[in-house]
């Protein structure tokens, strides 16, 4: 299908202390899971976009490249102005291109949805969410948690390494 990633990451990218713990899941937890253990292959702004490429075309160029966009959902990433031309991007090739399929994690309650774009209401109210729950933080390594299934399930099926 011409395409090199599973899936794009879309999560906040500012540096405040509740990003610490989505950015270790990020970049140890989802790679460990979703690379090591499922065979799945991940593109992560910082890790797989290299500095002096030009953000703007590199983000769009491994959005097309993958078969599905995850995003992180947190009250940084709702509110903030930065981490929009991700968004909107990934929504643009979800909803009007209707090309790649969105997975939408919630890292931390949100409450009501109003204040998200109407394009991501939309998308939740189509196929939800997948929550992640504190409990998950004691055992986050382990694929066979109710989470992580809920995640391959809306995942392509897997490649696995020869």
């Amino acid at each position: 299908d011409g395409k090199i990633y599973d899936a794009y990451v879309i999560y906040p990218k500012n540096h405040t202390s509740e990003a610490n713990f989505v950015e270790y899941f990020v970049y140890q937890i989802m790679p460990d899971i979703l690379e090591k253990k499922c065979g799945y292959t991940l593109c992560i702004y910082g890790r797989d976009i290299y500095p002096g490429e030009d953000a703007a075309s590199a983000i769009e160029t491994r959005m097309q490249k993958s078969r599905r966009l995850i995003m992180l959902l947190t009250h940084q990433l709702v509110n903030s102005k930065e981490d929009a031309y991700d968004q909107h991007i990934a929504l643009y090739n979800a909803l009007i291109q209707n090309d790649t399929k969105v997975i939408l994690l919630e890292m931390e309650t949100i409450g009501t949805y109003g204040k998200l774009q109407e394009s991501l209401r939309f998308i939740i109210k189509q196929q939800g969410t997948i929550k992640w729950k504190e409990e998950h933080t004691v055992h986050p390594q382990s694929p066979n948690s109710k989470f992580w299934k809920q995640v391959r399930y809306h995942m392509p099926p897997a490649r696995r390494p020869s």
